[in-house]
Formats: C-alpha cells, structure tokens, sequence
C-alpha cells in the first residue's frame, strides 16, 4: 500500500510496510610471502558470556582512544568480530605486490559489511535513551539502511528509511536486493528526491519525521546519519582497527585500501592507525562526492573528539575517480569483470568494483606512479 506524506513543503512517496556486503578493504604488501595467521576468537574485554544481541553492554573505548571526546558509553553486539583476512588474487597485479582483504562481508548473514560495526553503538544509544524507532537515510539499495533495518528488528525498533530515488513513482521501486530486505523487516520507506543534500534536506526531513512519530505514536525516535558516519558510529571502526592490530596487520603490511561513501569507515581506520602510531599508509578510493567533502567530514571529526594535532590530509590519501557513472550505475565492462576480479570474494559490487578496478588500473599503468605500494 502506498501512501503521500507532505514534508517540508515536497510531496514525499512513503512505501508502506508491506554497498550486497561491503568488504572493509584491502591490504597490501611487497613482500614475496605473507603468513596470515589464524585469527582470534575472542570479543573486547567488555564482553561476558550469556550475551544476548538485545542486552545493553558498558563500553570502554582501547587504551589507546580513552582520552577521546563524546565516546559513547554503551554497546550491542551483533556482529561476530575478527572476520579473516584472506589472499586476493586480483588479475593484474605485479608480481611483487600482494593483496589480501579484510572480509568484513562475513560479519553475519544478512548483516554483512561495515555498517554493522557502527550500529553495535548508534542503536545502543536508542536503546539507552528509550526510543522505539530508528530513522535513516541513504539510496534505494543503501547497504546501511538494509542493515539499520534488519538490526533494528532484531532489537524490538520500528524502521524509517529516507531513500533517495530517481524514481518518483513508489510503483516502480520493485522489490529487488535491498529493497526486498527492507520489506520484509517491516520497515517504512520514504522517497526523496536523489539530489536531497543531508545536511539541507535530509535531517530537516527526519526531525519532521521524528516530531509526526511522537505527535501521532507517542515514541521517541533516534536518528542515524547516512552510512551511520557519526561520532559515535566511528568507535565501530576504532574498535576496527584495533582488531586489526590484534591480528598483525602492522607487523604484515604496509598500506590498507578502502572505499569511501560516507567517511565513517575511513575516519576510524586513519583517526586509529595515526593515534597508535603506525607506519601503514591509508588509502581510500571515493564512490560519490569528492575528497575535498571527506577531509572536511574527517576534520570535523577530529575537532569533535578532542585531536587537534593533525588534520585528514595528514592522515589519510583520498583518491579520487572511481565514481564511474555514479551510485548505483554500473557500465557493461565493469559488470563483467566482477566475478573474475573478486576470485570468489563475493561482496558488495557497488562500492568494492569502483575501489578495486581503478587500483589495479594504477598498477598496470607504467606512464604513473603507483599510488599503493
């Protein structure tokens, strides 16, 4: 059934009830032979047995980050941490660079990939302050709001995707990959248009959201930014890196690689990394915007939580042109040469294809420097 919200003045599609796993990124080294060893199986010491995945947990950030601002307090888990990391056979390597991959697509069944590490905390501080209903925005086939949807059913929460569409029609959305996720978590789905900016469009729209569900329900709802980049979501990723260093990353390789959409992954993998010191070299490949727009998300990060000693640009490289035709688009050639290029690493083709193909495009390239060595 599909009903007409009016919202700040524009006609907004609700669907009524009725990224796809994103792989963290990449790491290299130039060493002939890399041992990757068998992972740990333990959780941070927070953690005691008898868990379930609707229970609150106390949070204490790692030793290293205690000094940090606004570190949340508390945590859910849902996920199974320590995913492995694995050898990448990516066609067109040199023979001198190996690859392997962070397998963050094996977090958990339907709630593979990154968002997952973000939501352990931002659902926590819903569940905490009492809300009964989560609300977020992203595209059509958003990873995070597939995500946000499937945990927040699982925690008892009503579900409010903001979509951005080029589709007006809510007839025409159709029930494919994420989509069909979303529906069958129950979740209400809103489209905007996919111009919508988050700051001047989209949270405007979630408070008004936020005021109609208390007016009409009674219930408190608790807003996640797109891709759930916030202050608090950003302790999913230094709790990331911190797994990263217990399985010898440092001592094993030399850069790591990733995509960037939102800049909540990035900022906790270089915000960690620089806080203890490592040598490694951060990349990040950009899947929308630009880098200017991820440095500034990063920088204002960093105010947030107390670092005023470096900047983003001092921490981590952003590169540009892996955009292709846009979110979401895909060209023939690059559809095609998905499966060869994962050697059956199946994870998320919207965002990993763009980060992949133009890194191996580098290699390949004997007119450029290699940006990742």
């Amino acid at each position: 059934m599909f009903t007409h919200h009016l919202m700040n003045g524009i006609s907004h599609k609700v669907i009524s009830n009725v990224k796809q796993q994103n792989v963290v990124g990449i790491f290299m080294t130039r060493k002939c032979v890399l041992s990757v060893s068998a992972v740990s199986n333990h959780r941070c010491r927070h953690t005691h047995s008898g868990f379930t995945s609707n229970q609150l947990l106390s949070y204490t950030p790692p030793d290293w980050a205690k000094h940090l601002k606004m570190s949340p307090s508390v945590q859910v888990q849902l996920f199974q941490p320590f995913t492995p990391i694995q050898k990448w056979n990516l066609p067109g390597v040199p023979s001198d660079i190996e690859v392997c991959i962070k397998r963050d697509d094996m977090t958990g069944c339907a709630l593979s990939g990154n968002k997952i590490r973000k939501l352990e905390f931002l659902l926590a501080e819903a569940l905490s302050n009492d809300c009964k209903a989560v609300i977020t925005c992203g595209g059509v086939q958003s990873n995070h709001c597939r995500t946000t949807a499937v945990a927040a059913r699982q925690l008892g929460l009503e579900t409010h995707l903001l979509l951005r569409s080029r589709i007006k029609d809510p007839c025409e959305v159709g029930s494919n990959g994420n989509m069909l996720l979303n529906r069958l978590m129950g979740a209400s789905m809103y489209l905007v248009p996919i111009k919508a900016q988050e700051k001047t469009d989209l949270i405007p729209r979630m408070q008004q959201l936020t005021n109609k569900l208390k007016k009409s329900k009674g219930i408190k709802a608790y807003s996640i930014p797109i891709g759930g980049s916030n202050v608090t979501g950003l302790h999913g990723y230094l709790n990331g890196w911190q797994e990263l260093l217990d399985q010898g990353v440092i001592n094993r390789f030399d850069d790591i690689v990733l995509t960037v959409g939102s800049g909540g992954t990035a900022a906790g993998i270089s915000i960690g990394n620089y806080l203890t010191g490592s040598h490694l070299r951060i990349h990040a490949f950009a899947v929308c915007d630009t880098a200017a727009y991820f440095h500034s998300h990063i920088n204002e990060t960093l105010d947030s939580i107390g670092i005023d000693t470096v900047r983003s640009e001092g921490i981590i490289n952003i590169h540009e042109g892996a955009k292709g035709l846009g979110y979401g688009i895909s060209k023939p050639e690059e559809l095609g040469g998905i499966f060869g290029m994962f050697d059956g690493q199946l994870g998320d083709t919207l965002t990993q294809s763009s980060g992949a193909d133009p890194l191996v495009q580098n290699w390949m390239n004997p007119d450029s420097e290699p940006t990742i060595y």
